[in-house]
């Protein structure tokens, strides 16, 4: 198992590491796949090109063979001689080179896909290290080269002798037959050996692909430190994550209970939980929750209710189900418009019994009707 660090590297690439890999030239690549593709196109391009290639050549080899002895010493003929059997052969050739290429630049994107990146070739002192070339040379990767281009050379082999064994007096009657019939038979021969290779490289391809994507993932593994690393650049340190919360949560609380002197009402449970509302009158807006919170925060609601001369009521089943239906600044809910409209009327009335302008109120309902999908 590859160690980094003293650490194994047991954990699969994260999606940071793999696009930086990418951005540096690191993909997946299987050049069995790429060898074969290039065979497997130039082979189809065989048989497409074969008829108009076959005529190219017997007009070709008709031509150079009826060569005269003046025409040698002639450079002008010569050239012309030459010019007029060329010819033929150039659009077959070029059609078939044409495929050839393209078929190069898209068996080596097929796996991996197009990237450009200057980082593959730029000079690296790893690279021309003799003690590390050795080490690659020595190292497991080399020995899979090796066993693959074994591999490879006793496919070639194997299917040359099958073709001599049994394609040898086929290939012995080319001389005795016509011209255009021997290079016909000539060319259906190369396109047979070229499907042979290409079916028997397959199978060189189907191992290959995926070893090639258990190398690369392999290559890419990284250690767990590495990956904690990589969360706290992405995500941030926990640890200062926890802080900025605790002080937004602070300045959250003090932005609520700079709120609390403005509120109308505070209303209680009476030790755990306080609420404080307050109400515009002004607008057809719903009275609104301007703090709110539980035990000690609850307390210093209350505290500062006290300082500030707010009424402080009683009302625990209001309460919860104002605390846990709304946030700060949210309006309160529609099934609890009456209840909360009983307290401010109270309020309100309390408030013109202290300045002589009314009557003392009544007290209010020890019990509060609460909808039963708000009760708490």
């Amino acid at each position: 198992m590859a160690e980094k660090d003293g650490q194994e590297q047991t954990e699969d690439a994260t999606e940071k590491k793999l696009t930086q890999a990418r951005e540096k030239g690191q993909v997946v690549r299987s050049k069995e796949l790429a060898t074969t593709f290039v065979l497997t196109a130039t082979g189809a391009a065989f048989l497409a090109f074969g008829d108009a290639l076959a005529r190219a050549l017997v007009t070709n080899m008709t031509s150079l063979f009826k060569l005269e002895r003046k025409d040698i010493f002639s450079p002008d003929a010569l050239l012309e001689i030459v010019s007029v059997s060329i010819k033929p052969l150039f659009w077959p050739l070029f059609g078939i080179m044409i495929v050839g290429f393209f078929a190069a630049i898209i068996g080596n994107i097929l796996m991996g896909g197009m990237v450009f990146s200057g980082e593959s070739i730029r000079p690296k002192a790893s690279k021309m290290s003799p003690k590390a070339g050795l080490k690659r040379m020595m190292g497991p990767q080399a020995m899979v080269e090796l066993i693959k281009s074994i591999a490879k050379v006793a496919v070639v082999v194997t299917i040359a002798l099958l073709v001599l064994k049994t394609q040898f007096l086929q290939i012995m009657e080319f001389s005795l037959q016509p011209l255009h019939i021997s290079i016909i038979q000539s060319l259906n021969f190369l396109t047979d050996v070229f499907i042979w290779l290409c079916a028997s490289l397959i199978i060189i391809v189907a191992i290959d692909v995926p070893y090639q994507y258990w190398k690369h993932a392999k290559e890419l593994r990284m250690t767990k430190q590495e990956v904690k690393d990589e969360m706290k650049d992405v995500n941030g340190n926990p640890q200062l994550k926890g802080k900025i919360r605790q002080m937004q949560m602070e300045i959250s609380q003090r932005r609520m209970m700079g709120d609390v002197p403005d509120a109308d009402v505070i209303i209680t449970n009476p030790t755990h939980y306080s609420v404080a509302l307050k109400y515009e009158k002004t607008g057809n807006a719903a009275p609104k929750v301007v703090a709110k919170g539980v035990d000690q925060v609850a307390f210093r609601i209350r505290e500062m209710a006290k300082e500030h001369k707010v009424p402080i009521l009683e009302s625990a089943a209001l309460t919860r189900a104002i605390y846990h239906s709304t946030e700060i600044d949210d309006p309160i809910p529609e099934g609890l418009f009456i209840a909360v409209a009983q307290i401010l009327a109270y309020v309100y009335q309390l408030e013109q019994f202290k300045q002589r302008k009314g009557n003392r109120p009544k007290p209010l309902p020890k019990t509060m009707d609460i909808p039963n999908d708000l009760k708490y």
